[in-house]
């Protein structure tokens, strides 16, 4: 009978919600291990199935070493099982009503070393705009520790290059991060030098533009950072956020103030790096 409505909910699936390959054989893969567990404990009727033969049944997945995301995805498409079940009136109630999978732990952020920072920064070539462009932002992205919307999100406007500081103004209160010299030197050739070849009207707002002199895009970043992390040959995931943690974490190591760290960064509390 359960292999039955299994096989009825997973038809039902294919043909009313369009679901992709992928997430079909995923739901067919927990509920058939589901239904094994079912089995082994003899039990022949959904009916007989309650909340703790679900949460026993965690607890056998965990114990076998499953991860909490598998485990969570298992919780989900068994959820969705019992919903369609309940709508069709064959059983009284969800057995996994209110019931929660087990928190994911956090991954720790990929940090480089100040060794690896260096030589990721050495990478882009200096000679035309490309490779300006891309030191500029690297650098500015790891000295300042900004997120890397902010830092698409750039104006000309949010630099004061007199006075050597970056205004962000898109949050609650306008945080204003000094620049030391190594980014204001490396600002100043790709504004002065680079930028306004590739201007296409003349009231652009953007800071860094592409080929096609519009705002570069976070997926355009996101290829660039993932380009020189492949040349430099660095054996660590590298994203965006890599040059942010990796800023935290040097400065924490260095006598930089708490308060005016998390300020920098964002933050009201240090703690928090997303």
């Amino acid at each position: 009978m359960i292999q039955q409505g299994l096989n009825e909910y997973l038809e039902y699936m294919q043909k009313e919600k369009s679901l992709s390959d992928n997430t079909l054989e995923s739901y067919n893969r927990d509920l058939t291990q589901f239904n094994r567990y079912l089995i082994d404990k003899n039990v022949e009727s959904i009916n007989s199935v309650n909340k703790t033969t679900i949460i026993t049944y965690l607890m056998h997945l965990q114990k076998k070493g499953k991860s909490a995301a598998t485990i969570a995805r298992s919780l989900a498409s068994i959820r969705s099982f019992f919903q369609y079940l309940l709508n069709l009136g064959l059983i009284n109630e969800d057995p996994t009503y209110n019931l929660r999978p087990p928190k994911q732990e956090k991954k720790l952020p990929e940090i480089l070393t100040k060794e690896e920072v260096d030589l990721l920064l050495s990478q882009p070539t200096v000679d035309n705009f490309i490779g300006v462009r891309d030191k500029a932002m690297l650098i500015l992205l790891y000295k300042t520790g900004i997120k890397v919307t902010d830092l698409i999100g750039l104006n000309m406007d949010n630099l004061n290059m007199d006075l050597g500081y970056l205004l962000l103004n898109n949050y609650d209160e306008d945080i204003v991060i000094s620049m030391d010299n190594c980014t204001l030197t490396c600002l100043k050739d790709y504004i002065e030098n680079y930028r306004y070849k590739y201007i296409n009207k003349d009231d652009e707002e953007a800071l860094f533009l592409n080929y096609n002199g519009n705002r570069l895009t976070r997926q355009g970043f996101w290829k660039i950072i993932r380009q020189y992390s492949q040349k430099a040959n660095i054996n660590k995931n590298i994203t965006p956020m890599t040059l942010r943690h990796s800023f935290i974490m040097h400065s924490l190591g260095s006598n930089t103030n708490i308060n005016k760290l998390a300020s920098i960064i964002g933050y009201s509390n240090i703690t928090t790096i997303k």
